[in-house]
């Protein structure tokens, strides 16, 4: 009687524990497009400056060149399709961009009115990505929206494109003034102006330093909004 209850001592143990307490790390999801995946072969993205900052482990699952419009089946098993990114879990954060690709790739960046309702409605409520939003906010985490930065005012392939991401900009922080688990994280004012240290080689994609510096402002918008990190963890200024 007594061996079989050892034996029994692992299973009362597992049903006493019950959920997780209180003060265990966040569970953060990271998808979207090349912004955040830029470096991760190299540990450098924005990813991992979130997992050094806040000193938690970060699920990754971004993939430069990832649109929300895509059509065909097999590039939301590649995960080219920013909604196909997502992985089932209990997730309390999921950080989240997107629609650059759309807009540039999709339609030169003009003529992209139509394009950019479908992503997002000027108020924020309808779209691919408001649509999006919601099922991550219906599995019960939090949403991060990351936003663009801007060139350094030195002619790149995107520079046209400014007044769409000022736009998307005020469309998505629409939709995150609309529910208190989202909340938008613009770029904007990332990058001084004339400093090309922020961008790659091709005045695009970020360079280390701005992926180092993302991360770092996700990090302090978590910590503000999870108590249970913000006594644990000290987080680098930029």
């Amino acid at each position: 009687m007594i061996g079989n209850f050892l034996r029994m001592l692992p299973l009362v143990g597992a049903l006493c524990l019950g959920p997780a307490p209180a003060g265990a790390e966040p569970r953060i999801l990271v998808m979207g497009d090349s912004l955040l995946a830029m470096h991760k072969l190299m540990g450098l993205s924005v990813s991992a400056s979130v997992e050094s900052s806040l000193g938690v482990d970060v699920t990754d699952t971004s993939v430069a060149g990832a649109r929300f419009l895509y059509r065909l089946p097999i590039t939301g098993a590649l995960g080219l399709n920013i909604t196909k990114q997502y992985r089932r879990g209990d997730w309390d954060w999921t950080v989240l961009n997107g629609g650059g690709n759309d807009l540039w790739l999709g339609c030169g960046c003009m003529r992209c009115k139509r394009k950019l309702d479908r992503l997002i409605s000027q108020d924020g409520r309808r779209g691919v990505i408001p649509g999006f939003v919601s099922k991550l906010r219906h599995s019960g985490a939090q949403v991060v929206y990351v936003g663009y930065m801007r060139t350094p005012g030195i002619t790149s392939p995107v520079e046209h494109c400014t007044d769409e991401g000022a736009e998307m900009d005020r469309r998505v922080a629409r939709l995150a003034g609309l529910d208190r688990g989202v909340h938008f994280l613009p770029l904007s004012d990332l990058v001084p102006h004339g400093d090309r240290s922020y961008h790659g080689v091709d005045l695009i994609h970020p360079s280390f330093k701005a992926s180092r510096k993302i991360g770092q402002r996700i990090a302090r918008l978590i910590a503000a909004n999870e108590s249970t990190i913000v006594s644990r963890n000290s987080l680098s200024q930029e």
